[in-house]
């Protein structure tokens, strides 16, 4: 007969040796919650390309700010070009570019595929840069920043104008069509790859640290809140 006393005895048996395998099962389904939020916080090749794309955009419109004012006689200030030319060439000529230009321009010469496509692009890095150095030229000090004023506006606009259709084309043949042309695990590889380079360059923040710098330069000239572009 079961009495009172052995039925709290055998709960408490039982309790004590559940205990290891209720730990255990906790901390395996702790493990797999990490490696899940690991898996989300992967960023494809082409993810991580495209929002570098949103931050150049965003520097777009600090030019398409400068170049508004000036053209209408108004002030701006003249570090505010300075930084976000110092950006563009740090973030975009010099790493972004870089990735394109070392990884995918080449595996699709190799695939025969969008060539006159890539050479276009990669001519358009080209004058980018050539503009870039013009921009810092002209801002290097207050002089020539009055005295250049007009070339200033036009290395602006032009910046823009290519930029804008360039980027556009990566985004929407490009970058999509890189699936096609390598594996599954190679695609993941340069993900990778991607990522160590950002964190190399720009410390573990990266890509954050990059749009906080962007945001703090939109602030100081008014272009920060989003509702003023709402027609």
């Amino acid at each position: 007969m079961l009495t009172r006393r052995s039925f709290v005895g055998l709960v408490a048996g039982f309790s004590a040796g559940m205990l290891p395998a209720l730990a255990a099962n906790s901390k395996k389904d702790s493990a797999m919650n990490e490696k899940e939020s690991e898996h989300e916080e992967e960023v494809t090749p082409a993810e991580d390309l495209m929002r570098e794309h949103g931050a150049l955009n965003r520097m777009l419109l600090i030019y398409d700010k400068a170049r508004d004012s000036l053209s209408n006689e108004k002030q701006f200030p003249r570090d505010v070009i300075v930084s976000t030319a110092m950006l563009i060439r740090k973030f975009i000529e010099e790493y972004h570019e870089k990735l394109e230009e070392d990884h995918l321009f080449p595996r699709f010469k190799k695939a025969g595929k969008l060539v006159d496509l890539v050479d276009t692009l990669k001519s358009q890095h080209e004058a980018g840069r050539k503009l870039t150095a013009t921009i810092l030229t002209i801002t290097e000090s207050d002089t020539s920043y009055s005295s250049k004023r007009v070339e200033l506006i036009k290395g602006l606009s032009d910046f823009v104008k290519m930029y804008r259709p360039h980027e556009a084309r990566e985004d929407t043949v490009l970058f999509p069509a890189l699936r096609s042309i390598i594996s599954e695990r190679e695609y993941k590889s340069l993900g990778e790859q991607f990522e160590e380079k950002e964190h190399k360059l720009f410390g573990q923040g990266g890509f954050t640290n990059i749009v906080e710098q962007i945001a703090d330069l939109e602030k100081k000239i008014g272009i920060y809140d989003l509702n003023q572009f709402t027609p």
